[in-house]
C-alpha cells in the first residue's frame, strides 16, 4: 500500500553505492525511515530532492518486515537555502535534528516536534546564528518529551532563570528580540548540558559548533 505523508529531513545516508537511507520528520507518522532507490545516480528522479531539513510533500511502500520502507514521490516544498549560505545556520538546524532523530521514537505521532522543528527552520532563516535559538530549541523539546527541568528550582541567577522561563514560554518571533549577556549564555550552556547529559545519557555531535555561532554575524 502507498502512503503519503509531508515531512521535514533530519539526516540522510548512504545504503549502497546508488542508494539512500532518508530520515524524515512528520507529523502524522513521526520520524519514519525510507530507502531511496538509485538516489546517488546522476539522472535519478530523486536527484536534488534530498538533503538535510528539506521539507518536502513524499510517497512511500509500507515494508511488512522493517521500519525500513521505500520511497516512491518526493516533490519538494522548501530546501531552506539561507540556511545552506551560511555555516553557523547550517550547524544549528543540524543538531537539532539530530537532537530529535535521538529523543523519539520511530513511528508515533509527532505533530508538535514537527511543528518545533518546522518553527526553528523559519526563525533561523530569519535570524543570525545565535545561541538562543539552539537553548530555545532544547528546552521546547525537553518540553514536549516531558523533562522540562524545573523554572524555580535550580541554582541559576535570577536573570538567567527569567531568560529560561522565557525561552520555553514564548513563541519564535518573540525569541528573535531576546538579547543574552555572555555571563548568561555561559551559564545556561553549562546548566542544560548537564541537564541534557543526565535526561539523555549523551548529547548528539554537533553542540560546540551550533552554539559557536558565526563570527560574520557578530555585534
Amino acid at each position: 500500500m502507498i502512503e503519503s505523508a509531508t515531512g521535514v529531513i533530519l539526516r540522510t545516508r548512504p545504503l549502497t553505492e546508488t542508494s539512500l537511507i532518508v530520515q524524515w520528520l512528520t507529523p502524522e507518522f513521526g520520524r519514519i525511515s525510507t530507502v531511496a532507490k538509485g538516489a546517488r545516480r546522476p539522472k535519478s528522479p530523486f536527484a536534488g530532492k534530498l538533503d538535510l531539513v528539506y521539507l518536502a510533500d513524499f510517497s512511500f511502500s509500507r515494508s511488512r518486515r522493517s521500519e525500513l520502507h521505500a520511497l516512491r514521490e518526493v516533490s519538494l516544498r522548501e530546501t531552506h537555502r539561507e540556511l545552506r549560505n551560511d555555516l553557523g545556520l547550517l550547524q544549528q538546524a543540524s543538531y537539532c535534528a539530530a537532537l530529535v532523530q535521538q529523543t523519539t521514537e520511530t513511528e508515533t505521532p509527532l505533530p508538535a516536534v514537527y511543528e518545533l522543528m518546522r518553527g526553528l527552520l523559519k526563525h533561523l532563516a530569519q535570524c543570525p546564528p545565535q545561541p538562543p535559538a539552539v537553548f530555545a530549541f532544547e528546552l521546547k523539546l525537553l518540553k514536549e518529551l516531558g523533562l522540562s527541568p524545573d523554572l524555580a528550582d535550580n541554582q541559576l541567577s535570577a536573570g538567567t532563570k527569567r531568560i529560561l522561563t522565557e525561552l520555553v514560554q514564548k513563541d519564535w518571533p518573540v525569541l528573535s528580540r531576546l538579547k543574552l549577556s555572555a555571563a548568561q549564555s555561559h551559564e545556561l550552556r553549562q546548566f542544560l548540558h548537564g541537564f541534557l547529559i543526565y535526561h539523555l545519557d549523551k548529547i548528539p555531535r554537533g553542540r560546540t559548533a551550533a552554539l559557536a555561532g558565526n563570527s560574520d554575524h557578530a555585534g
